[in-house]
């Protein structure tokens, strides 16, 4: 069954210092979040890729990214379809918006699960998106980690309590996803990520996907050329 993506792209990025949005940074002659729509349009099941801007940004952010966006054959043979959207004030209530987006296609039963990824991890491979969704649909939610200090548990039913070496992307069943975020509105609820919100309001186990520490995010000035050199020359 075809699957969802969403790239949150709303985010400052002030501490890149870069005066910019950090997912507009060029990196390998194309801006940051681009690589990250280019993997998830990869993926083969995927149908619909939400992309979140920031408010204000829209315009920029749709003119930065259509130009390096090729045609993809999804499920079906068709070319997933990328929808732009405006987000909230927090990431969470990006999140909500983006969810909000794909209800029609998640009520209808033709997407069952749903990838939430940050737009400023561009090493996050369409394999690792692929592992992410697969797992989700196999036990509920899916989220990408590494060891940490030895110690790397499989049952991350308490993410909201503080589990570090977590990544995106982040996948879930896409009915329990869509009702947790329901259910968070209702309770006045906020988390740190979307694996945080789903195990507060939802039942079923969120498992870990094997990633590693290449999966960087771009936080700081620094992080543009470490990314570009992790890059692989193929690309």
């Amino acid at each position: 069954m075809p699957s969802a993506v969403v790239v949150l792209a709303a985010g400052s990025g002030s501490r890149v210092g870069a005066g910019t949005n950090k997912v507009l940074l060029p990196l390998r002659g194309v801006p940051v979040v681009v690589w990250s729509l280019r993997h998830a349009l990869e993926v083969p099941d995927v149908a619909v890729v939400v992309l979140v801007a920031r408010p204000g940004e829209e315009a920029a952010l749709s003119e930065a990214v259509a130009p390096h966006l090729t045609s993809y054959a999804g499920s079906g043979g068709s070319a997933p379809e990328v929808r732009l959207v405006t987000g909230g004030a927090t990431r969470h209530a990006s999140e909500a918006v983006a969810l909000l987006a794909l209800a029609a296609e998640v009520d209808a039963g033709s997407v069952d699960v749903v990838a939430v990824h940050d737009g400023a991890r561009p090493l996050a491979s369409a394999d690792l998106l692929a592992r992410t969704l697969k797992t989700a649909r196999e036990h509920g939610g899916a989220v990408p980690a590494v060891p940490v200090q030895g110690l790397l548990t499989r049952d991350l039913r308490a993410l909201d309590r503080g589990v570090v070496g977590v990544q995106t992307p982040q996948g879930f069943r896409a009915p329990e996803l869509l009702a947790a975020y329901a259910a968070a509105e209702h309770d006045g609820f906020e988390g740190t990520d979307t694996a945080a919100c789903f195990a507060r309001h939802c039942d079923l186990p969120v498992v870990v996907v094997a990633s590693d520490a290449g999966n960087l995010k771009v936080t700081w000035p620094e992080d543009v050329a470490l990314v570009s050199r992790l890059l692989s020359p193929s690309r």
